[in-house]
């Protein structure tokens, strides 16, 4: 949804179609919905995405419309859900939300920081967007932004400062997971800090046992999830439910029907050997950052030779896991699906994977020696 929302918002500013973007910036308590969520208002009263529904809603688009009727600058709105209005709408919440309106088209969006929001979308590097939520003392106006790339660069327009280093470190730790934060800077303005990419993307090769389980674990994990077999009984809706998109077609000529992000995961896990080969063969082909391959440690090395003998480049091959997942002794296709998700969340947090358990030898030995002080 919340990529979905952004395109929308982008494709107005391209269009210069007049809208106003709602943000929810900043929450306590409990609340229908987190920071991140949007509301993209349109002048006829269209909209896309939601902020919880209900009649918070309602007033933020009724002030979105009236501020497109009658002009104005981006501002921010607090709503108290207190336990009255909470039961008007059937919710059971009683925090506190604070919007950010900002009518576009605006100064502060240039063409080059659409340039670098679009192609994070669609799958290049990720960005941050840093948007002034309160000026404080600084007088920086509510809705100015820039854009921090991944190499710690800022792009931006107008008198927004360059952010201190903090913020900078902050933004290339939320980019690539599409995360934010509502931070109190030292000068004493308050900005949004957005990580802006496209939606993670899991490409399941092949409809067996494996990656139906991986399919109904991923769902919790907010993947955008595709299938791909050659054979319509394995891929269809009734057996991936879960699935964003399937395709019935042979591996090679589905993966080539849709641009597959840098940020996808692919797990290869056909009926064969032979499916096996053409899967990851077609895999390594696309800008995906990791491909998973189910099999013996035989089988796989196998494959490694073919991707080798066919000039694959070694820096293709480092994002071949095989045999895919983590050891824990899986062995039902449930407990695969939890060593291969495991190892996926692994690489997207920057894990090691190890036990987190604390040695007791080094417990003991710490203990004692401090007693003994």
């Amino acid at each position: 949804m919340k990529q979905t929302v952004l395109k929308e918002w982008l494709a107005c500013l391209k269009r210069q179609q007049p809208c106003v973007l709602v943000t929810v910036v900043e929450t306590r308590g409990s609340s229908p919905q987190k920071a991140g969520a949007r509301l993209l208002v349109r002048p006829d009263g269209s909209f896309v995405g939601t902020l919880g529904g209900g009649c918070v809603e309602g007033d933020l688009w009724y002030r979105a419309k009236r501020l497109l009727a009658e002009g104005g600058t981006a501002c921010t709105v607090q709503h108290t859900l207190n336990a009255e209005l909470a039961a008007q709408d059937g919710m059971v919440c009683g925090g506190t939300m604070r919007f950010l309106l900002e009518p576009f088209p605006s100064p502060h969006v240039s063409t080059r920081m659409l340039s670098e929001l679009e192609n994070a979308l669609e799958g290049d590097s990720p960005v941050a967007m840093v948007t002034v939520v309160d000026g404080g003392k600084t007088n920086l106006p509510v809705g100015l932004k820039v854009i921090i790339r991944m190499d710690g660069t800022v792009l931006g327009e107008g008198t927004f400062p360059v952010p201190d280093k903090s913020v900078i470190a902050r933004a290339r730790q939320l980019a690539p997971y599409g995360e934010n934060q509502l931070i109190d800077t030292q000068d004493g303005a308050r900005i949004f800090l957005e990580g802006i990419t496209a939606p993670v993307t899991l490409i399941l090769l092949g409809g067996g046992h494996v990656n139906k389980a991986i399919a109904s674990l991923a769902r919790h994990l907010d993947f955008r999830i595709i299938v791909i077999d050659d054979r319509a009984e394995f891929a269809n809706p009734e057996r991936f439910p879960e699935a964003d998109e399937i395709y019935v077609a042979p591996y090679d000529q589905a993966l080539r029907q849709f641009n597959v992000p840098r940020n996808a995961f692919i797990i290869a896990a056909t009926r064969g050997h032979r499916y096996d080969d053409r899967a990851v063969q077609a895999a390594v082909a696309t800008p995906a950052r990791y491909i998973g391959v189910l099999g013996s440690k035989r089988k796989i090395l196998m494959i490694l030779r073919h991707l080798r003998d066919d000039g694959t480049p070694a820096s293709r091959l480092e994002n071949v896991y095989a045999p895919v997942g983590l050891d824990i002794g899986a062995l039902t296709p449930e407990e695969i699906a939890i060593s291969v998700l495991a190892e996926i969340i692994m690489i997207r947090r920057g894990g090691q994977g190890r036990p987190m358990r604390l040695q007791i030898a080094e417990f003991q030995k710490t203990h004692l020696n401090s007693s003994s002080r």
